[in-house]
């Protein structure tokens, strides 16, 4: 046993940090566990490992790629326990059933595409962390390896999977069942070809993404692949023309899809780098107007503001994800085509949705949003969306999800108890704002931003415009909703309307004695006023989808009144006192 040389970091043709282990490496290994390790790192080398395919190139992989991004602890804690875990949704590992699923869609969809592996191998080493991986991974071979299904089989989800095995390979490959690798490798196999075929049928945005992200890395990592890469790079390049808008934003809207495709991209890049190449310049060029967009709606505690059925994400994730981009860029301030405007001065931060809601067949769950906003001061959030749609815990009901896509969820003027788009029981959306005016005038003293939408226009023969002042030291906000009429129908009868302010759930709110405005207490003594003019001022209940997918109970300003024929005006104003 003297005999045996120290582990070389080099030496087993895998460039540091392209391994398994993610975290602690082989320290407090014993010397038998440390020589288990080099005999299972070294197999890469060796024989083992290239198994032959029909025809002239043997069925491996070329090497393994740099997953940059750390995991989830809190599902990777849960595997190492025994169970499969996301959104609130566990099941043990070693009876997933997955020839007659149970589970939610959102969970089918992180098991298939293997997401999981990320989490696992951020917890542990993969002495520990194979065997549970296998155990998934032979429950998938058995059910879905050789037989095209859904959503198994989906194109966005071949995508992911490719990318997640590449970066994660000694996991799920370490094994000395010679039967079982072959396997593994096989249905890699099948999979790169079955993507070659239905990449563009993925859907715009994301998915399309992920999809022909998966032929790229299939081209870079199994041999004989440069025709295939090609082919994918031009695929991808067109991927992304179709899914992203001119600057940077994501074709459904979605801050959570955005974020999701820089990851797509950023893996990728690892992929290439894997293999010493190069992002594509038409990637790599995307890549800065993709977080400037991002960035462009995020508070200043680092997490995404609410929209079309995201969370905020967790911060710490949200800022890994911008550095292993590697891009230093600054906020968007005004995405006129992916449609939010940014509104900064002192601490106070204001970001607005200028837009109508994403085309129908561009999105699942899109939400009918047009004109609200959100407020922070510093790292504590005043106004916010309810959010969570699309990324609420497998516990909130069905409804309630499909609740948190109407205009009511948001913050912002309701009429007639209806929505702004109609919303629609299969996710889609109907008729409702189609074009959105915007006017945006900045000066020493204010922000101004001056918009409309016409969502209304067709029911209720009114327009509804929303004037926001952002004073130059950041202690005012100052707003104004007016409903105007227009069009051909005209009612006789009043129309009531509602103005939601949903509020964080650090806020604490009080009302005044006449009333018509509240005091708002923020974390660390910060005290703002609420004060409004044309409506009456209730407090209600409310909840806020948090970081994590679960439902926060808060608390919600709301005016109330009713527009005459003529149409109704409303001012309030957020100022900070202290």
């Amino acid at each position: 046993m003297n005999d045996v040389p120290p582990l070389d970091p080099g030496a087993d043709g895998i460039e540091e940090g392209k391994r398994l282990i993610r975290q602690g490496g082989d320290q407090g290994l014993s010397l038998s566990e440390r020589i288990a390790e080099r005999f299972h790192r070294l197999t890469w080398r060796t024989p083992i490992h290239t198994l032959k395919l029909k025809g002239r190139h043997p069925l491996k992989l070329l090497t393994v790629a740099d997953d940059p991004f750390f995991g989830d602890i809190e599902r990777g804690q849960a595997l190492l326990d025994g169970k499969l875990m996301f959104r609130g949704e566990a099941l043990p590992v070693e009876a997933l059933a997955l020839d007659r699923p149970a589970f939610s869609k959102a969970y089918g969809e992180h098991l298939h595409a293997f997401a999981w592996l990320r989490d696992l191998s951020s917890v542990t080493t993969r002495q520990v962390g194979a065997p549970i991986a296998e155990s998934i991974m032979r429950q998938w071979i058995a059910a879905h390896g050789a037989t095209i299904s859904e959503p198994a089989w989906r194109p966005d989800l071949w995508g992911r999977r490719i990318l997640y095995w590449t970066s994660h390979a000694p996991l799920i490959l370490s094994s000395t069942d010679l039967v079982y690798r072959s396997n593994v490798l096989h249905a890699l196999a099948r999979g790169a070809r079955h993507l070659d075929r239905t990449a563009d049928k993925a859907p715009a945005g994301a998915p399309r993404i992920a999809a022909w992200c998966g032929v790229v890395a299939a081209g870079l990592m199994i041999p004989g692949g440069d025709p295939r890469r090609i082919f994918g790079e031009a695929g991808l390049a067109k991927a992304l023309a179709a899914s992203l808008t001119d600057d940077g934003g994501i074709v459904g809207r979605s801050p959570a899809a955005l974020y999701d495709a820089i990851q797509l991209v950023t893996m990728l890049r690892g992929t290439y780098a894997a293999r010493r190449m190069e992002l594509p310049e038409f990637a790599a060029e995307r890549l800065p107007r993709m977080v400037a967009a991002l960035l462009g709606v995020a508070h200043a505690d680092k997490a995404l503001s609410s929209w079309q059925g995201g969370c905020p994400q967790d911060p710490e994730l949200v800022v890994q994800t911008i550095e292993a981009t590697g891009v230093r860029t600054r906020p968007l301030r005004q995405a006129r085509d992916w449609g939010y405007q940014r509104m900064s001065a002192g601490n106070t931060l204001v970001i607005v949705d200028a837009a109508p809601p994403p085309i129908a067949r561009m999105v699942d769950g899109g939400c009918a949003s047009t004109l609200a906003f959100e407020l922070s001061d510093g790292q504590s959030r005043i106004v916010v969306n309810c959010g969570g749609a699309r990324s609420a815990v497998v516990q909130v009901p069905a409804a309630l999800t499909e609740g948190l896509r109407t205009t009511a969820a948001h913050s912002t003027l309701v009429l007639g108890d209806s929505n702004s788009t109609a919303l629609h029981g299969d996710g889609t959306l109907g008729k409702g704002v189609a074009e959105v005016e915007l006017s945006r005038q900045e000066s020493e003293a204010t922000s101004r931003i001056e918009a409309s939408h016409n969502g209304y226009v067709r029911r209720f023969g009114l327009v509804h415009r929303r004037l926001l002042a952002l004073g130059n030291d950041g202690r005012d906000l100052r707003g104004e909703d007016m409903l105007l009429p227009e069009g051909r129908r005209r009612r006789r009868d009043p129309v009531p309307f509602t103005i939601r302010f949903h509020l964080a759930p650090d806020v604490e709110v009080a009302p005044t004695a006449d009333g018509q405005a509240a005091f708002l207490r923020l974390p660390g003594q910060l005290l703002w006023q609420f004060r409004a003019k044309g409506a009456a001022l209730a407090i209600e209940e409310s909840l806020w989808i948090n970081a994590f997918g679960r439902p926060i109970a808060t608390r919600q300003l709301v005016l109330s009144g009713e527009a005459a024929p003529g149409g109704a005006s409303v001012s309030w104003a957020f100022h900070r006192s202290r």
